[in-house]
C-alpha cells in the first residue's frame, strides 16, 4: 500500500493552540478544573496565599504547582525530578502548566511546605462525589495494606547492633576529623559532606538507642526511618514500612442493568499507622468516613483483623448504631460441637445446658490477670461428665467436670456470631472483596504506591492522603469522561 508522507522538518503556517494539544475528554482537564474550582478559603486551608506576594521575584502560580502534583500522583509520577521532566516533554503536563517548566526544586518546595494540609483535598473529593449522588453510602468497607517505607530492612537493628554501629561511626568521624586537621589549608566554613553525613548518622543512632532503651519501647529500630516498623508482608516474610488504611465505598450505577455502566470506587477515609495489627484502626476510620461524607455509616465490612469486643461495643453504642460485619476468628467451627457457644443459658435458674443435656451451675468468679473484668464460671458435676460418652471430645480435664467461663461481652459476641451466620450477612459480606482490595491494587499498580517515598509517620500520612485524593480524582474524571452524571467543577 502507498506510504504516508513523512518528514520531521514540517512547519505550521499557524501554530497550534494549547487547547489542540490534548483531547477534550482527557483526565488532565478534570484535574485543572478541580484545582481552578478551589475557592480562597480552600487555598488558605492549604496554607497557600492564592494571590502571591506583593514583592519579590515572579513565582509559579499555586494552581499550576498543585495541578502538577495531583496529576502526577494520579499517573504514578511522585518524584519532583520525574515531574520536572514531565513538564518539559509530556503533552498533558505542558497543557496543564500553560507551557511553563517548573524545576524540581520549585516543585519539591511546594510539596514539602503544603503536603500536610492536602488532607483537606480528600474531604473535597469525597463531598464532590457525595453531592453528585455517586457514593454508595449504604455499604462501606475498611481494610489495611502494608506499604514498604523508604528504608532497608537491614537497617533495622537491635541494641547490640546499634552500639556497634555507633562505635564504628565514631571511629570514622575521628578519622575524617584527623584528615581535615592534618592539612595546612584553613578550616572550611562548613563541615565536609562526608563528615556531615556521619554526624547525622551518629545522631540517628543515638536517638534509636534512646528509643529502644525506654520502658515499653521497641526491640529494634530502623536507623534510616525510625518510625517504620517490621510489618508482615503478603505471602510471608516481613517488610520495613507502614500499615496503610482506607475506607472504600462503591459508585452507585445510574443504570444497574446496563453492563456498559462504568463502575468505580471512592476512598472515604485514609490513614497510616505503625501498628502491626488492625484492631485499633476501625473506629478512627469509621469516624473519619462519617465526617468526610457527612452521613452516618449504615453498614461497615471489615476482615477478621479488626474483630474485637471493644470495636463491636463501640459500634453498637453509636447513635444510630453502626452495623459492622466482620468474621470472628474465635467463632466456633463446625468441627467444635462442644464450643461454649453451643451451651444454652437459662436465665431463670442461672445455669447452662450442654449439648448432651447436662446442667452446668454457677461455680464462682475468676479474676483475669490482664486486668479485664471478672468472668463467671459454670461447671458440671464430675460424676456426670465421667459417665458422658463424649467426654473426650468435650473436655480434657480428668479431675473435674466441664467448665465454661462467661464474660460481660459474651452476649455481644454471641449476637454478632449469630448475625454473621445468617445468609443475609454472608451475602452482604461478599462485597468486601470488591471494595478495598481492588482499590489497593489500583493504588499500588497504577499509582506506584508499593513504596512510600517520604520518611517519618507524619510525612507518610500526608503522602497516603494525597494518593487517596488522586485515586478519587481518577474515579471522578472517568465518570465525567464517560457519562453525563458529573460536570466539570466551576472555577471559583
Amino acid at each position: 500500500m502507498p506510504l504516508r508522507e513523512f518528514s520531521r522538518e514540517k512547519t505550521w503556517l499557524l501554530p497550534p493552540t494549547l487547547e489542540e494539544l490534548i483531547p477534550a475528554d482527557h483526565p488532565v482537564r478534570y484535574v485543572a478544573a478541580f484545582v481552578d474550582g478551589l475557592d480562597r478559603a480552600a487555598w488558605y486551608e492549604l496554607g497557600v496565599a492564592p494571590d502571591g506576594a506583593a514583592r519579590g521575584a515572579l513565582a509559579y502560580h499555586p494552581r499550576l504547582l498543585l495541578g502538577v502534583w495531583l496529576h502526577g500522583f494520579m499517573s504514578g509520577m511522585r518524584s519532583s525530578r520525574g515531574l520536572e521532566r514531565a513538564c518539559r516533554d509530556q503533552m498533558p503536563y505542558l497543557w496543564l502548566t500553560g507551557w511553563q517548566h517548573p524545576d524540581h526544586h520549585t516543585l519539591w518546595r511546594f510539596y514539602r511546605d503544603h503536603r500536610g494540609a492536602m488532607r483537606a483535598l480528600l474531604k473535597r473529593t469525597v463531598r464532590v462525589a457525595v453531592a453528585a449522588g455517586l457514593v454508595d453510602l449504604a455499604v462501606q468497607a475498611v481494610d489495611g495494606t502494608r506499604v514498604a517505607g523508604s528504608a532497608a530492612r537491614e537497617r533495622t537493628l537491635d541494641p547490640a547492633a546499634l552500639e556497634g554501629l555507633l562505635e564504628r561511626t565514631a571511629i570514622a568521624i575521628d578519622d575524617l576529623e584527623a584528615q581535615n586537621a592534618a592539612g595546612t589549608d584553613p578550616p572550611p566554613g562548613r563541615l565536609p559532606r562526608d563528615l556531615q553525613q556521619l554526624e547525622a548518622l551518629r545522631e540517628r543512632v543515638q536517638a534509636a538507642l534512646e528509643q529502644v532503651g525506654t520502658e515499653g519501647g521497641p526491640a529494634r529500630v530502623n536507623v534510616t526511618d525510625p518510625d517504620a516498623t517490621l510489618q508482615k508482608a503478603r505471602g510471608g516474610g516481613f517488610l520495613v514500612g507502614y500499615n496503610a488504611q482506607a475506607m472504600v465505598a462503591g459508585v452507585v450505577p445510574a443504570r444497574p442493568d446496563d453492563p456498559r455502566e462504568p463502575g468505580g470506587l471512592v476512598i472515604t477515609a485514609a490513614d497510616v499507622t505503625t501498628d502491626r495489627d488492625d484492631h485499633g484502626q476501625l473506629l478512627p476510620l469509621v469516624a473519619q468516613a462519617a465526617e468526610l461524607t457527612e452521613a452516618r455509616l449504615a453498614q461497615v465490612l471489615a476482615d477478621g483483623g479488626y474483630h474485637s469486643t471493644a470495636n463491636l461495643a463501640a459500634c453498637a453504642e453509636q447513635q444510630p448504631p453502626v452495623a459492622v460485619l466482620m468474621p470472628d476468628p474465635q467463632a466456633p467451627h463446625p468441627s467444635q460441637p462442644y464450643h461454649k457457644d453451643r451451651f444454652v443459658y437459662d436465665p431463670e435458674t442461672d445455669t447452662y445446658r450442654c449439648p448432651q443435656g447436662q446442667t452446668l451451675r454457677f461455680n464462682g468468679q475468676d479474676q483475669r490477670r490482664d486486668g479485664a473484668p471478672t468472668v463467671r464460671r459454670y461447671r458440671a458435676l464430675k460424676t456426670v461428665c465421667a459417665a458422658c460418652p463424649v467426654r473426650a471430645a468435650c473436655t480434657t480435664s480428668t479431675t473435674k467436670g466441664r467448665a465454661i467461663t462467661i464474660g460481660p461481652d459474651d452476649a455481644l459476641l454471641r449476637t454478632h456470631r449469630a448475625r454473621m451466620a445468617t445468609a443475609a450477612a454472608r451475602t452482604a459480606y461478599r462485597r468486601r472483596k470488591t471494595l478495598p482490595e481492588p482499590a489497593f491494587g489500583i493504588l499500588k499498580e497504577q499509582q506506584a504506591a508499593r513504596r512510600f517515598l517520604l520518611r517519618g509517620l507524619t510525612n507518610v500520612r500526608a503522602e497516603w492522603a494525597l494518593l487517596a485524593v488522586a485515586f478519587n480524582l481518577r474515579t471522578l474524571a472517568r465518570i465525567w469522561r464517560t457519562t453525563d452524571r458529573l460536570d466539570l467543577p466551576a472555577a471559583a
